[in-house]
C-alpha cells in the first residue's frame, strides 16, 4: 500500500512531469523531433490528410510523421505493401492535384529462399491510385496490377497496417504516448476495424474495407493470392474510413475511386474559376501560381461549420490566428471571401476573459485551436490557446484591407464590438506597463516563451547569443499596431466617426516617433529585433526589421538603410532574406528561426521595399523565390528552407521537417505578384490604382483575368515595353470599375 507521503510525492512528481511535458510542447526549438518529411507525398481534402514516403508506404515503425490524420489524430501510422515477401520499387508519383496521388510501382527480383529466381524485376506494373475524401472522411484506393511478362504468375500480395491513434503532439515527439485504451484489430469478412478510446472519452475508429475478401487474415494484415495470366490486369480496392463517435457506426463499403475523383475535380475547377487568374509568358511562373492556389484549396478546412485555411501539413493542420490572417491578406486580390470567413471565425473565438492557463485576455485573437484528444482532455491548453502577440493587430489590418478591396463596410460594422475589444487589448493588456509598446511575457505557467511569428523557444536572442529576457517588445509587432490604428482610422472616418479616427491617427504618430527613436540600431544600420526586459535592446539583426517597412512605420532615411542592410550578403542568400544575419552569433542556417529562409517573411519584406520605392530590391526577392520554387517538387514552396548561400549550393537546401503545403508559403508568390504589379484598391470609389508596375526579368507579358475591386472587375495586361518600363493595357472592365495608373 502506498502511504500518504508517498502519494503526495507521486502527485508532485506527476505535476512536475506534466509541466515539463507542456513546456516541451509550447517552447520547442523545432516543430517536430521526428524523422525528415521533406520528400513526403501529401494529399488532403477537408479535414483529412495523408502523408506517405515517395513509394506510397507508411513505415510500420516509430519516429516518423507519415500517416492518415483527422482532427489532430493520426489514425493510421503504418501501411506497407509486399509482393512475394518483398517491397515494391517506386518509379514515380503524381500528387499535383492535392486530393489525389497516383503512384507507379514495379517488382524487384523475386526469389525463393533457395535463391531460385521466381520473377525477374520489372515484369509487373502496379498503379496505386488514392483519393482523399474529406466529406466522407475516407481514403479510397485502387491498386491496378498488370502482368507484362509472357508467363503466368502466382504470388502473395500482402498489405500490413498499424493504427495507434496518436495525437499530433505525440507524433511530433513532444509528449509521451501513455494514454487511452486500444481495442482490435478485429476482422469481419473483408473488413478490418481498429478502435481506441482516449483520455477525452471519445472513441476513434479506423475501418478498412477491401473490395475482395483476403485469402489470409492476420492481426493487422491482409494477404491476397495474385494469379495473373500473361498480359492480364487485376484490381484491388481499399477504403479507409475514420470515425470519432460514442458508438461504432456501420463500416462503409469500398467506394469507387473514379467517382469521388470526378467530384473533387469539379470542386477544384470551381475553386480555380472563382479566383483571379494569372497568365504570363513564363510557363514556370504559371505553374508556381497554380500550385499556390491549389495548395490553398487543399488546405481549406472547417471548424464549427466555418471554412478556414489550415496553417500547414502535417504539424499545423489546424486553425492558427496569425497564419490564417496572413494568408487571407496575401490572397485578397485573388479571393476576398477567404478574408471574410477568417475574420468571422476568429472574431467568434476572440478572448473574453483573463485565463492565465491559456494566455487568454479580453479582446485577444487566438494563437492556435486544436480539437484532438489531448486538447479536449486539458493535457494541452490549445482549446483554444491565445499565446500570440501579433494576431490581434493583424486582425484589424485584414479587416481594413478587406473593406478596401470589397468597397463594403458591412463586415466592419458587424464586427464593431470585436474591433473595440481588439483595440482595447492593444492599449491595455498588450501594453501592460503603459510605455506605448505591445510586449509579451507568457502568463501561462507553461505557455509559449516567444509569441511573435518566430515563436520557437530559441528564436529571440541577444547579441551575445543568450535568450532575450521577457517582457519582450518585438519590432514587427509595434509596426503592426501602427498600421492597424491608421487602417482603422480610415474605416472610422468613412463611418462618420471622425473624432475617433483623429485620435487613432495621433496615437499612431506618437508610436512612430517613439519607435524610430527606440528601435533603431545604429551599429547594425537597421531596426533592432526587440526590446527586452528594462527596455534593453537585443542588438540583433533579423529579418523582422523588414516588416517595419511593410507596415509603413519607418522613416525614409531608416527605410533606406534597412533596405540596403537586408539585401546585403549576410542576409540575402540568393534565394531570399534569411531570418537572421549570418554575422550574428546565433546564426544557424538550419535553425528553425535562426537563419533559414521563410517565403512569407520575404513576401512581406518585398512589399515593404516596394512601399518605399526600392523596386529593384523587391524584384530581386521575387526572382530568388521563383528560382527556389523551380527546384522544389511540383513547384511548391515549403514553409521554410535552409539559409545556405546560393553560391555554396546550386539548389535550395531543404529543412528536414518543414510543412508542405503550408498556407502562408502558398500565399507568398500570389502576394508578390500583386506587390510587383502595384495593385492598390479603393473599392469604395470603384477604383483601382496601379502604382509603378514592374515585371521580373524572365517575364515580358502578364495578364490578370477577373480581378475584383468593389462591385466591379477588370482584365489587365502588363507588357515590358523597354528596359525599366512596363506598359499596362485595360482589356476589359465591368461594374463601372475605373483603372488608373499612378
Amino acid at each position: 500500500m502506498v502511504g500518504r507521503r508517498q502519494t503526495q510525492a507521486l502527485k508532485r512528481h506527476s505535476r512536475k512531469e506534466q509541466r515539463e511535458r507542456k513546456h516541451r510542447v509550447l517552447s520547442q526549438g523545432t516543430p517536430s523531433v521526428t524523422a525528415r518529411i521533406a520528400d513526403a507525398t501529401v494529399i488532403k481534402d477537408g479535414n483529412v490528410f495523408f502523408l506517405t514516403r515517395p513509394d506510397g508506404t507508411v513505415p510500420c515503425e516509430d519516429g516518423h510523421g507519415f500517416g492518415l490524420y483527422y482532427h489532430d489524430c493520426r489514425y493510421l501510422d503504418g501501411y506497407e505493401i509486399a509482393l512475394g515477401g518483398e517491397a515494391l520499387d517506386a518509379l514515380g508519383v503524381d500528387a499535383r492535384r492535392g486530393f489525389r496521388a497516383v503512384l507507379q510501382l514495379t517488382n524487384p527480383d523475386l526469389r525463393k529462399t533457395s535463391g531460385e529466381l521466381v520473377l525477374a524485376k520489372e515484369q509487373l506494373g502496379v498503379q496505386w491510385k488514392r483519393v482523399v475524401d474529406g466529406e466522407g472522411r475516407a481514403l479510397h484506393e485502387l491498386l491496378r496490377i498488370t502482368n507484362f511478362s509472357d508467363a503466368k504468375i502466382d504470388l502473395p500480395l500482402e498489405l500490413r497496417l498499424r493504427a495507434r491513434f496518436q495525437d499530433v503532439f505525440e507524433v511530433r515527439g513532444l509528449l509521451p504516448d501513455e494514454r487511452g485504451e486500444a481495442s482490435g484489430p478485429s476482422w469481419n469478412g473483408a473488413r478490418l476495424r481498429f478502435s481506441f478510446t482516449g483520455v477525452d472519452d471519445v472513441t476513434r475508429r479506423l475501418c478498412v474495407h477491401f473490395s475482395r475478401t483476403p485469402s489470409q487474415r492476420h492481426a493487422a494484415s491482409a494477404r491476397f493470392r495474385l494469379r495473373l495470366a500473361a498480359r492480364e490486369t487485376t484490381e484491388l480496392g481499399v477504403s479507409l474510413h475514420v470515425e470519432e463517435s460514442p458508438r461504432p457506426g456501420r463500416c462503409p463499403r469500398h467506394d469507387g475511386v473514379e467517382r469521388i475523383e470526378r467530384e473533387l475535380e469539379r470542386s477544384e475547377g470551381r475553386w480555380l474559376g472563382g479566383a483571379t487568374r494569372v497568365e504570363s509568358d513564363s510557363l514556370t511562373l504559371n505553374a508556381i501560381l497554380e500550385r499556390s492556389l491549389l495548395d490553398l484549396r487543399m488546405l481549406r478546412s472547417t471548424l464549427h461549420g466555418e471554412a478556414y485555411v489550415a496553417a500547414g501539413i502535417p504539424w499545423f493542420g489546424a486553425l492558427f490566428g496569425r497564419d490564417s490572417l496572413v494568408v487571407a491578406l496575401q490572397t485578397l486580390a485573388f479571393d476576398p471571401s477567404l478574408a471574410e470567413q477568417t475574420l468571422r471565425l476568429l472574431a467568434r473565438m476572440q478572448g473574453t476573459r483573463v485565463d492565465r492557463k491559456r494566455d487568454e485576455q479580453p479582446g485577444k485573437i487566438l494563437h492556435e485551436m486544436r480539437v484532438g484528444e489531448l486538447a479536449a482532455a486539458g493535457e494541452i491548453p490549445h482549446s483554444p490557446y491565445y499565446g500570440t502577440v501579433d494576431a490581434t493587430p493583424l486582425f484589424l489590418i485584414l479587416l481594413e484591407r478587406h473593406a478596401a478591396w470589397t468597397g463594403s463596410l458591412e463586415l466592419f460594422r458587424s464586427l464593431e464590438a470585436q474591433v473595440e475589444l481588439a483595440l482595447g487589448w492593444i492599449d491595455c493588456y498588450g501594453d501592460a506597463d503603459g510605455d506605448g509598446y505591445i510586449e509579451y511575457e507568457s502568463r501561462a505557467k507553461d505557455g509559449l516563451v516567444n509569441q511573435g511569428w518566430k515563436d520557437s523557444g530559441d528564436a529571440i536572442v541577444r547579441a551575445g547569443g543568450e535568450l532575450a529576457r521577457p517582457p519582450i517588445a518585438l519590432v514587427e509587432v509595434q509596426a503592426y499596431a501602427y498600421r492597424a490604428k491608421r487602417a482603422l482610422a480610415r474605416l472610422l472616418e468613412r463611418s462618420g466617426e471622425r473624432g475617433r479616427a483623429r485620435e487613432l491617427r495621433r496615437q499612431a504618430e506618437r508610436l512612430q516617433s517613439r519607435f524610430n527613436r527606440d528601435f533603431w540600431c545604429a551599429r547594425e544600420e537597421l531596426y533592432d529585433l526587440a526590446l527586452q526586459a528594462n527596455k534593453a535592446p537585443t542588438r540583433v539583426a533579423a529579418s523582422n526589421a523588414g516588416h517595419a517597412l511593410w507596415a509603413g512605420i519607418a522613416t525614409a532615411d531608416k527605410a533606406r538603410c534597412t533596405a540596403q542592410r537586408l539585401m546585403a550578403d549576410d542576409f540575402f542568400n540568393g534565394w531570399g532574406v534569411r531570418t537572421l544575419s549570418a554575422r550574428d552569433r546565433s546564426y544557424n542556417p538550419i535553425g528553425y528561426h535562426l537563419g533559414t529562409v521563410w517565403p512569407h517573411d520575404n513576401a512581406f519584406i518585398a512589399a515593404g521595399l516596394r512601399r518605399y520605392g526600392f523596386d529593384a530590391e523587391a524584384t530581386r526577392i521575387f526572382e530568388g523565390l521563383f528560382h527556389a520554387a523551380r527546384h522544389f517538387e511540383a513547384h511548391r514552396l515549403p514553409e521554410l528552407f535552409a539559409g545556405f548561400s546560393r553560391r555554396e549550393y546550386e539548389l535550395p537546401v531543404r529543412f528536414p521537417v518543414a510543412c508542405h503545403p503550408q498556407a502562408w508559403a502558398a500565399g507568398a508568390m500570389p502576394y508578390l505578384v500583386k506587390t510587383l504589379l502595384g495593385l492598390e484598391p479603393d473599392g469604395f470609389e470603384g477604383r483601382l490604382r496601379v502604382m509603378r508596375p514592374v515585371l521580373p526579368r524572365f517575364v515580358d507579358r502578364l495578364e490578370l483575368r477577373g480581378l475584383r475591386v468593389g462591385n466591379g472587375a477588370a482584365d489587365l495586361r502588363f507588357r515590358r515595353a523597354k528596359p525599366g518600363r512596363v506598359e499596362m493595357t485595360v482589356l476589359r472592365t465591368e461594374g463601372g470599375l475605373e483603372v488608373r495608373r499612378g
